[in-house]
């Protein structure tokens, strides 16, 4: 690595340790107002004793230890490769999640209304990994497009590729206070968590579908516009503030209070899924006409939103019930 590459390298490090210091100023600052919010522990009915969930903690972390001693001797005798260490992690977390939500179910002790709130939770957990399968694309897919099918000028200036990068977020340091703004000024007409998950995944597909098109017009190896890209990046971008702010709140409002933790924890292991999943669609730019590659996507997409959409209504009843 050059030199110039670690100046950029730490001064990316050096940027997140202050937006992290500010953070915390800001939590010390505002702290006040937050009155005896989260000071108090939730007891729910039929929690776990804390020798089982010591028991539990242990054979996990076992487990954890058992998997790692086994990579570590593969890799020592030369036999693990990248495609294998790619199988490993997929299966991995195909078990760790259908092992998870089989767990969750197979319990007992859940009343009728926890195992509907688990039921909505498993609804919003697959659009979730759905979405983020399809926005993650933007430091693979979007990133090979932009390299390879764009022209990468502003006002007569070239810049690299990598910069589109830093798009998204510009689009959300614009866009977050014209959404929180949307949301409180709608009221009582606020969208539910489900219907804003379908805008999420509905916005995803509108960006890959615009993708298609401007992939089309590249298939003799023209470079579009960036304003393709830059569209592209916005209805993603508009789509992550539809799905990803309300993800973890409704995962804390839908968790039964005794693993409101674990829940919340499992939200990110949708992103994880979905970051695989990502990864092997992108694996297929180089082996699929990109117009055809997209427009499938865009069809995934269109598909899992209208899953979402059709499934408001029943998570309402089944909630309110």
């Amino acid at each position: 690595m050059g030199y110039h590459a670690r100046d950029v390298l730490a001064l990316g490090f050096a940027a997140a340790a202050m937006g992290m210091a500010l953070g915390l100023l800001q939590y010390l600052a505002g702290g006040r107002h937050l009155g005896d919010v989260g000071l108090a522990p939730a007891h729910a009915h039929g929690a776990s004793s804390p020798a089982s969930t010591h028991k539990q903690l242990f054979i996990g972390v076992n487990v954890i230890l058992a998997a790692g001693l086994g990579i570590a001797l593969l890799a020592f005798n030369g036999m693990l490769s990248a495609a294998a260490v790619t199988s490993g992690v997929g299966y991995m977390l195909l078990f760790v999640t259908l092992g998870f939500f089989v767990w969750l179910f197979a319990a007992k002790s859940w009343s009728p209304t926890e195992r509907r709130q688990l039921i909505a939770i498993v609804v919003l957990f697959v659009g979730a990994a759905v979405f983020w399968s399809l926005f993650e694309q933007a430091g693979s897919t979007l990133n090979l497009f932009a390299q390879r099918s764009t022209r990468n000028v502003l006002v007569g200036v070239s810049f690299p590729a990598s910069w589109w990068q830093s798009l998204n977020s510009l689009y959300i340091i614009l866009l977050v206070p014209v959404m929180a703004w949307l949301w409180v000024k709608l009221g009582s007409r606020d969208p539910s968590s489900p219907a804003k998950f379908s805008f999420g995944l509905l916005f995803a597909a509108l960006g890959f579908g615009v993708l298609a098109i401007a992939a089309q017009l590249a298939a003799d190896g023209v470079r579009v516009s960036p304003l393709w890209l830059a569209l592209v990046y916005l209805l993603h971008t508009i789509g992550e503030l539809c799905l990803s702010p309300v993800g973890l709140s409704a995962m804390t409002r839908l968790a039964p209070a005794r693993i409101a933790g674990l829940v919340m924890g499992v939200w990110f292991l949708a992103t994880s899924v979905g970051n695989y999943l990502g990864g092997a669609v992108a694996s297929l730019y180089e082996t699929f006409a990109l117009p055809a590659l997209f427009t499938a996507i865009t069809a995934v997409a269109l598909l899992a939103t209208l899953f979402m959409a059709v499934s408001i209504k029943p998570l309402r009843w089944l909630l309110k019930r």
